[in-house]
């Protein structure tokens, strides 16, 4: 509240002549003025993008709490209307209570602290107070550092904030030191905490198995605590995803409603945590999953943990997918502004049975299918126990001399001579018991010393907390490109979580040893990352095991699951679109659900980066063609696909149809992907009305991937229509026929 000194004094001259009047007055003055310097004391620290408020609020005690989470306001002055002790509930009397950022263990708070550590004299509390902070201007946003520290052990807090303005998306961490005399165990160490204000929650968590990745599950939260998490180590992913939706008053709807999503930048156990506690508010946690990893923290060390991402939107999902595709290509995905490129896959093919001269030849049928590269998948390596299947010969990375006597050398040299790039599968984090690095190295597996070990598909996983293995499996890499530079990508693979969970190296400090698996794997990738930088990776990890956006950093792709029937494939592909730009899935041709139409197969590949992994001499001569021009296609649109606006259409959880858009940045181009699943018997045709659209210009609608000597249906192919039209009436594209699929071009005129 603020009032003019000006004003002020010209009621006091009013009022001079009565006494009782103005010394009235002067209480009042003062009462408003105390007011106001009560508010103006309030120490508020601000968050904020374009669209969106976080605001932390400095109680006079010095601790630090959230006072709001939300749409953006407008005016500074609202923040005087904000409390830090809003949060009683029934004991108000007896306790003062905040929101509190950062809430260590012991504390006033009965709910799941963000930070747990036993100190050095065995005490487990943990009660942070403000320090200071600071803001600076980083790539794409404003990142804001506050330090929280301990007033009777020696123990720093030190949190991060990144706000991206434009793409309305935050990031969080933070960071754990301490100066004790000797170490501390940390069994709590969250990436942050919010708080959210609502009369209801509903959450959409996704839970996968092999084969079945990105299946929704939707609830709505009660009281107490709901936990969404992993225990794999090697990956996030399989079991539950590391993303999320968050519903406000309703469940999450694609074009309407208040939504969060959310996801964590973590390749190993996560775990989030939604908790309602006594006043119906929503608290939700990111962090490692602490499961088995009370974690030894050494004197002068950090802990620091990882990247939590999340965006708000007032308008659906739809708008948070777009505003974290849209930052996840300009910040985060590895080379995130530049192309892609298609591919040929010889797994599905061939499988293990190949040689030197059946891959020279598939090279030559890449280049005259039109894709970029030709990709060697597994059962390249080994020699005393060569890779026949999967029982033998993972950890030794030589050419099979049998299979290729010539090596990778030549296999680059016949890519070279087709006019492909050359692409090679690899499992460096792996090994086979029947190998020659498992008799050598044995010390350096996980698995357990004093038990009967369990064979996760016939494969132990290697302990990358251990420096000597982190060194090894950079050599994979290092030693296979400077032997053979012209590889230009590799297909990194990852079958196993940890099993027999037991680390020769951690010794003693086994609580270590999940988290410094993964620490192990990025200070490899960083290796890479720094030799090779423009050396193109994939993340295969038995399908969608790893898809999160730290591994992002390194790896310009994934590979969503191993279920490749179409039909699947488009309940993946939906669910999946909404966390993670199109760029960053893979999707291939292959013979999965043969009794589909190559067309309508290829049709489902070609809203994501697009590859093929079947045999091409057994395809009949149509569907050779169209193959060829639809490869044609898609690299011709390839800028509006996968950088262009998505915008779900039509549901296949809701219908037995699915479509969607892609709209250039400058709205010029559209492409319409329109699918039919398994309709109903004489189903009602369903109108697509189209999203993200110019409604001022007119676009020309063009019908393209339509197999060899056919012509369109459509009575929308070839007609011209406003983008208004186009957004409120639509077109008719979808139809009554199961399994099949239009694809549409539009050209803004």
């Amino acid at each position: 509240m603020h009032y003019n000194c000006k004003y002020i004094q010209f009621v006091k001259n009013k009022t001079r002549t009565n006494t009782q009047m103005k010394k009235l007055l002067l209480l009042f003055v003062c009462a408003i003025l105390s007011l106001s310097v009560g508010a103006a004391d309030k120490r508020s620290i601000r968050i904020n993008t374009d669209n969106i408020d976080l605001i932390l609020q400095v109680s006079p005690k010095n601790r630090l709490y959230q006072v709001y989470l939300g749409e953006k306001l407008n005016s500074t002055a609202d923040f005087n209307h904000f409390n830090w002790n809003i949060y009683a509930g029934s004991d108000g009397g007896y306790s003062m209570r905040g929101r509190e950022v950062y809430p260590g263990s012991g504390g006033e708070d009965m709910f799941e602290p963000a930070v747990a550590i036993t100190h050095a004299d065995g005490n487990q509390t943990t009660y942070l107070y403000y320090q200071n902070s600071t803001q600076k201007t980083v790539l794409g946003g404003t990142e804001t550092i506050i330090q929280l520290a301990d007033d009777k052990y020696a123990v720093l807090v030190t949190l991060h904030y990144v706000a991206y303005s434009k793409e309305n998306v935050i990031k969080m961490w933070s960071e754990i030191k301490h100066n004790e005399k000797s170490p501390v165990t940390l069994w709590r160490y969250a990436s942050g905490m919010l708080y959210f204000n609502s009369s209801k929650y509903f959450l959409t968590s996704y839970h996968s198995d092999w084969a079945r990745e990105g299946q929704p599950a939707v609830q709505q939260l009660q009281f107490g605590k709901k936990i969404v998490d992993t225990k794999l180590g090697t990956r996030a992913a399989e079991q539950s995803e590391p993303f999320f939706e968050l519903g406000f008053d309703q469940p999450a709807q694609e074009n309407q409603g208040r939504v969060m999503l959310g996801t964590i930048g973590w390749t190993g156990n996560f775990s989030f945590t939604f908790e309602i506690d006594n006043v119906n508010c929503l608290r939700v946690i990111p962090a490692i999953n602490s499961y088995a990893s009370n974690y030894k923290l050494k004197a002068g060390e950090t802990f620091k943990t990882p990247e939590f991402i999340f965006t708000l939107s007032e308008n659906g999902t739809g708008q948070a997918s777009r505003n974290l595709q849209n930052w996840a290509r300009k910040y985060q995905l590895w080379n995130g502004e530049g192309s892609r490129m298609t591919l040929l896959n010889n797994w599905e093919n061939t499988a293990f049975d190949f040689n030197q001269e059946k891959l020279a030849q598939l090279m030559k049928d890449a280049k005259d299918l039109g894709v970029d590269m030709f990709l060697l998948d597994d059962g390249w390596f080994a020699n005393k126990y060569p890779r026949k299947d999967d029982r033998a010969g993972l950890g030794d990375w030589e050419p099979t001399r049998s299979k290729l006597p010539g090596g990778i050398p030549a296999l680059t040299k016949a890519a070279e001579e087709a006019g492909v790039k050359f692409g090679l599968w690899i499992e460096p984090e792996m090994v086979n018991p029947k190998s020659e690095l498992y008799e050598k190295h044995k010390n350096w597996v996980i698995e357990l010393p004093n038990r009967e070990t369990y064979y996760y598909r016939h494969q132990l996983v290697l302990d990358l907390s251990n420096p000597e293995v982190q060194d090894y499996v950079f050599s994979v890499v290092d030693r296979l490109m400077t032997e053979n530079p012209n590889i230009v990508y590799f297909k990194w693979d990852c079958n196993s979580p940890i099993t027999n969970i037991y680390s020769p190296y951690q010794k003693a400090n086994q609580g270590n040893l999940y988290i410094e698996y993964v620490r192990g794997l990025y200070k490899v990738l960083d290796r890479i990352q720094a030799k090779y930088p423009k050396l193109e990776m994939m993340l295969c990890s038995g399908g969608g095991g790893r898809c999160d956006y730290q591994a992002l950093k390194y790896y310009g792709e994934f590979w969503p699951s191993d279920d490749t029937d179409p039909y699947e494939r488009l309940y993946i592909q939906y669910s999946i679109s909404k966390f993670f730009p199109s760029k960053a899935l893979d999707a291939h041709v292959t013979n999965w659900n043969r009794r589909t139409s190559v067309k309508f197969r290829t049709d489902v590949a070609s809203m994501c980066k697009l590859g093929f992994d079947l045999d091409l001499k057994t395809m009949k001569l149509e569907d050779y063609k169209f193959t060829q021009e639809a490869v044609a296609n898609w690299n011709r649109l390839k800028d509006v696909i996968l950088d262009g606006e998505l915008y779900r259409l039509v549901s296949p959880y809701e219908t037995q149809h699915m479509a969607v858009n892609y709209v250039s940045q400058d709205k010029t181009k559209v492409v319409l992907f329109a699918y039919d699943l398994h309709p109903r018997y004489s189903e009602p045709q369903q109108v697509v009305r189209l999203q993200g659209l110019d409604a001022y210009r007119t676009y020309l609608v063009k019908e393209i991937n339509l197999m060899p000597n056919t012509t369109s249906s459509l009575t929308c192919n070839g007609k011209r229509y406003t983008g208004d039209y186009l957004m409120k009436v639509g077109l008719m594209v979808l139809s009554a026929y199961e399994g099949s699929s239009r694809v549409l071009e539009l050209t803004a005129e």
